[in-house]
């Protein structure tokens, strides 16, 4: 679904020190979230503003409004305007019947008709609220074991009404139709590799982090700590891929945000990869690099939610 690129100049909230990313060249805005806080970089990677009324931040949604759709804390989510005022909320933790519960949600959406979509890790289950917090619409999710940190990294609701579902522990992602039923399922590949622990690039798994469905039919998956994005056909065919050394110099590990840009070109988000990597690295379908971004100083190595700003044309995210 398409997400706005617009937010406007200013941001209040709390001073980062003026330290500026280090970028490749001056081609992106960019929006990102670590050490409990969310910045915007300008084009040059200079801070242009800084909010602290988060934590920790698995999505940030850019409104049409300019307002920003983010977590605050795993079980609560908030509306945040440019004058850095709270303007909605939601606390899934503590809602229509979840008191006391093991919960986490890091996938939600805002919907054109103003609903929000929320996906509420450990009971299972994925709702529509209204603005006023009254569910609209609800089903459960299928998970072999239920988690409440790794149900579900991120979902999308996609334009013919599914939703697609990135069952991170599991190592899958699943559309799933209106009624809950499941129309569509993919299980992410180890590609002959061993399983090994840990979160960077020393790790290996198939914990899909993001999916996007594509214009074409296919689906973009970003594979978490696969070190990899895939892009499968509906008939579960690897069209399409880039690992983790593939990109000269750049070292993949938990492979995070996702966005396609008008040009066809990918940004993908590399979390937990060290210093020596950048957080964004923008590449070619022929796995070109074109643009990179670093900050470990205003951001660091947790950097999992992130997207461009003010980018002309849709992009998809």
């Amino acid at each position: 679904m398409r997400q706005c690129s617009l937010v406007l100049l200013f941001f209040a909230g709390t001073q980062l020190t003026l330290s500026a990313a280090e970028v490749s060249s001056p081609r992106h805005k960019v929006i990102a979230a670590d050490k409990g806080k969310i910045v915007r970089f300008d084009e040059n990677g200079e801070v242009e503003w800084t909010t602290d009324k988060v934590r920790s931040v698995h999505k940030i949604q850019q409104l049409e409004n300019g307002n920003l759709l983010t977590q605050q804390g795993w079980g609560k989510l908030v509306e945040i305007n440019p004058q850095g005022k709270i303007v909605w909320q939601y606390d899934s933790a503590n809602s229509h019947g979840n008191e006391g519960k093991k919960l986490e949600v890091h996938a939600f959406q805002r919907l054109e008709n103003g609903n929000t979509m929320i996906v509420e890790n450990g009971v299972g289950r994925i709702i529509e609220v209204s603005p006023k917090g009254k569910i609209i619409h609800e089903f459960p999710f299928q998970v072999t074991k239920p988690n409440a940190h790794s149900d579900v990294r991120m979902a999308h609701k996609l334009e013919s009404g599914n939703y697609l579902v990135c069952h991170e522990a599991e190592g899958r992602v699943t559309e799933y139709n209106r009624d809950g039923k499941i129309v569509w399922e993919y299980e992410v590949p180890l590609f002959g590799k061993e399983r090994a622990t840990g979160h960077g690039p020393e790790a290996y798994g198939n914990q899909t982090f993001n999916s996007l469905r594509l214009k074409n039919g296919n689906t973009l998956i970003a594979t978490g700590n696969g070190h990899s994005v895939i892009e499968v056909t509906p008939n579960k065919e690897v069209v399409w891929s880039v690992h983790q050394n593939d990109l000269e110099g750049i070292t993949l590990a938990w492979v995070t945000s996702l966005e396609v840009l008008p040009n066809g070109n990918l940004i993908i988000g590399n979390c937990h990869a060290g210093p020596d990597n950048p957080q964004l690295i923008e590449i070619t379908k022929d796995k070109e690099v074109v643009w990179t971004f670093k900050d470990f100083k205003n951001l660091g190595n947790s950097t999992a939610a992130s997207a461009t700003v003010g980018v002309q044309g849709e992009v998809l995210r």
